[in-house]
């Protein structure tokens, strides 16, 4: 699966000749591959240079591009200049959202062309998700689901953080997916009121929230999800959280659809939170779109004024964080649809106690 025909059908709109393409998330998408390497997409042909540690792997998976390999004499940068040459390519767009400033420079010296900011452009292409896109983000969403199911058999009394990360680690690559999408949270008792807290020695314990926030990738896209259990009864309070949180990932749910802002999505969800009392303690958006990158754009934000398109994929993931306390997230994943969304995390979500 690649988008070079997708890219191409961009280009006029964009006043671009060629686009070029060097970070790792961006030749994911383009190519469906990763090689380190260089893509050049014009309006009617393409060039992708990798060299010997990818070479055989990308003659093999890639269809489309001239494919060119590298190598100490004869670098991407000269296979780059001899096709801008060869095709009197002038305006050539460029990752302006991924691409350093010393990159740049390098390209803008070497380069025949004038090197045109373009990130709005893939950005605008990979919002909506093909088909083939969601297929893969599905199977690594049933990965995580079950991974999830198996680390509840998992979990006891005197595990550390720790210990739950590295299995959550193991659950998620010995069920097919690739790789991590990101380093799972694990975060236990008064941890958990740190949103993106690092697994440490923390040991899990009677009467404390455990939140995981994990997930993985099936050919390049990610996975991502959140739950909160309990270890042993919970007391009142910390259930009233928990049913608040789950509220407003309902309401946040209910209100996504695609063509409504990320604003309206999340002050769905935000409004569950005031109405309750725990609004204050809501300190990040309700979500974020995700891809062949854990964290995309458009997101379900309250500063996100752009319509989702049909076939942006979002978390849901409100959250509530007492300082120095406990904190309750729950994530699922959702497609956008003309008329809803459709959720394609399957893991329970009524609060679990181990």
């Amino acid at each position: 699966m690649n988008h070079i025909e997708k890219i191409a059908a961009q280009l006029p709109e964009y006043g671009l000749d060629a686009m070029m393409i060097t970070s790792e998330s961006g030749e994911r998408y383009a190519l469906g591959f990763h090689g380190e390497g260089l893509l050049l997409v014009t309006r009617d042909g393409a060039q992708y240079s990798t060299d010997g540690r990818y070479i055989e792997a990308a003659r093999e998976q890639i269809t489309g591009p001239e494919i060119c390999l590298t190598t100490p004499e004869k670098g991407h940068m000269s296979f780059a200049k001899e096709y801008i040459e060869e095709k009197k390519l002038h305006n050539v767009g460029f990752e302006s959202g991924a691409m350093t400033v010393d990159g740049h420079k390098r390209y803008a010296q070497e380069l025949p062309c004038i090197l045109v900011p373009a990130q709005k452009l893939l950005d605008g292409l990979r919002a909506a998700k093909d088909e083939g896109e969601l297929a893969l983000m599905r199977r690594a969403q049933a990965i995580t689901d079950e991974a999830f199911k198996a680390i509840l058999n998992f979990i006891r009394p005197g595990m550390t953080e720790r210990e739950i990360a590295a299995r959550l680690v193991y659950e998620l690559l010995s069920r097919g997916g690739e790789k991590v999408s990101f380093d799972p949270i694990v975060a236990a008792g008064s941890n958990g009121s740190r949103p993106h807290a690092v697994p440490g020695d923390r040991m899990v314990e009677e009467g404390m929230f455990v939140t995981m926030d994990f997930g993985c990738k099936v050919e390049g896209y990610c996975s991502d999800m959140t739950r909160t259990v309990a270890i042993g009864q919970p007391s009142q309070e910390m259930e009233d959280v928990y049913a608040a949180v789950l509220a407003a990932q309902k309401a946040g749910i209910n209100a996504a659809r695609a063509w409504v802002t990320g604003q309206e999505i999340d002050a769905a969800a935000r409004r569950v939170l005031q109405e309750t009392g725990f609004g204050a303690y809501f300190t990040h958006s309700f979500g974020h779109s995700l891809g062949v990158d854990i964290h995309e754009a458009p997101g379900a934000n309250s500063k996100e004024t752009r319509p989702m398109p049909v076939g942006a994929v979002i978390s849901a993931e409100p959250g509530v964080y007492i300082p120095g306390r406990f904190g309750v997230r729950i994530e699922d994943v959702l497609i956008l649809h003309e008329t809803g969304c459709e959720n394609i995390t399957r893991s329970p979500k009524d609060l679990i106690v181990l």
